[in-house]
């Protein structure tokens, strides 16, 4: 196979080889081409048959000579030549029966060209003249296998340089392979199922994702490459995508994608050791902030404590305060009481004796009653009558008129000055 690739497309074939380059070729391929498959130099010649047929010829001759009677020299040279060459023919048929299959190898065994079976690794003895080993097959070794495909395009459309796949395989069923496809086929048929393979992948790909089919899950590739490489014996054991291939345009663009990506991740990083300065800057101060918040709430409850031994002090003298009024205010209440109840023990002894004299003092009262009412009636006014009016015939003159208003307020002072013990000026300077 030839897969465009610089220097890293693999190539299966076959070759024709000497048994002596058979292990060489098996392990180390011949001029970076992987040989699973070597066709041995067929070197079971038929000229083992020249010394058979000649020793037969020399018994024969023998024979004729001792048949003929002639025991001489000649019948002995015919015995011993033709003795010399069946076993010079039989050691050449032994020695050319030899096959040695390596270890890890099964040699294809044909019979008049068709396959019969299998070698397996170790010493065999093909007796059969028309027997021989036809392929040499590597069984054991995993098979490296490389194959970029070139001009991929993605979900995009967008044709991606190159995509690399790597996979190891393995000849499981050797008759099947060389009788099935053979080496240099199967390179043809394995190249163009690989493409395949990655063109569908690509396919499910958006190109700003492309790189991550590096390393990427391909057991589902892997599963569809052995369902179709089944049928000629071969066994792919594992398969990955190692590198894949962007165009110039759009790897630029992905590296200035990737370069803008960077500094927002070392701008986000910044920030973030920005912020958890901050943030660390903000916990000590709110730190800074409870431990003085704890301080004040000790002095307040220090102050709340001292402050409520103070109100417990002022209570305490306060009631001692009231306790000493109550006892002021009963003791005053027991005097009053007490001397209530002695000035109503009193009022009572008096009322009773006042009960006891009730007829002297009813006697004292009427007697006060009477000399009340003489001072009263003896103190009265005495009623003056003055006639103005003319038809009396009285007095009607300007000088009695004067006299009248001087007399009337004397003889309504007269009482007052009498009730007093005093005699009226006026009234005796009248009566002289």
């Amino acid at each position: 196979m030839s897969v465009t690739s610089k220097n890293r497309s693999s190539s299966i074939s076959e070759a024709v080889a000497p048994w002596s380059d058979v292990a060489r070729l098996l392990r180390g391929g011949d001029a970076g081409t992987l040989i699973p498959v070597v066709i041995p130099k067929h070197r079971r010649r038929q000229g083992w048959l020249a010394p058979l047929w000649l020793g037969l010829l020399a018994l024969l001759s023998g024979l004729m000579f001792t048949i003929n009677g002639d025991d001489g020299a000649l019948s002995f040279l015919a015995y011993a030549s033709g003795i010399l060459f069946l076993l010079a023919g039989a050691l050449w048929w032994w020695r050319s029966s030899i096959v040695e299959i390596e270890q890890g190898t099964n040699g294809v065994l044909t019979r008049y060209g068709a396959v019969s079976r299998t070698l397996d690794p170790g010493r065999h003895y093909l007796w059969h003249p028309w027997s021989r080993v036809a392929f040499v097959v590597d069984v054991a070794t995993e098979i490296p296998y490389s194959a970029p495909v070139m001009a991929c395009p993605t979900r995009e459309n967008v044709p991606l340089r190159s995509i690399e796949f790597f996979m190891k395989l393995r000849i499981t069923d050797a008759v099947l392979f060389v009788r099935t496809i053979g080496a240099g086929n199967f390179d043809l048929v394995l190249s163009s199922a690989v493409q395949d393979a990655i063109r569908q992948r690509a396919r499910q790909v958006q190109t700003e994702r492309a790189y991550d089919l590096r390393g990427s899950d391909v057991a589902d590739m892997q599963d569809l490459l052995n369902r179709q490489l089944d049928r000629y014996g071969v066994r792919i054991t594992g398969c990955n995508i190692p590198d894949v291939q962007l165009p110039a345009q759009y790897q630029q663009h992905l590296a200035t994608r990737e370069r803008v990506a960077k500094e927002s991740a070392a701008y986000e990083q910044e920030w973030g050791l920005t912020r958890k300065r901050r943030i660390d800057q903000l916990q000590m101060d709110i730190e800074r902030a409870k431990k003085v918040r704890d301080a004040r709430i000790v002095e307040v409850k220090a102050s709340l404590n001292k402050a409520r031994e103070q109100v417990a002090q002022l209570l305490e003298e306060q009631e001692t305060n009231a306790q000493r009024v109550r006892f002021e205010i009963e003791t005053r209440g027991r005097s009053g009481l007490i001397a209530a109840e002695n000035e109503a023990k009193a009022q009572r002894r008096l009322a009773q004796a006042y009960r006891d004299n009730r007829a002297v003092l009813q006697y004292e009262l009427a007697l006060r009653r009477l000399e009340v009412g003489a001072e009263l009636a003896g103190q009265a006014p005495q009623p003056v009558v003055v006639r103005t009016d003319g038809d009396g015939g009285a007095d009607t003159s300007a000088l009695a008129t004067l006299l009248a208003a001087q007399l009337l307020p004397r003889t309504v002072a007269l009482p007052a000055a009498e009730r007093n013990g005093k005699p009226a000026d006026g009234l005796g300077n009248a009566g002289g």
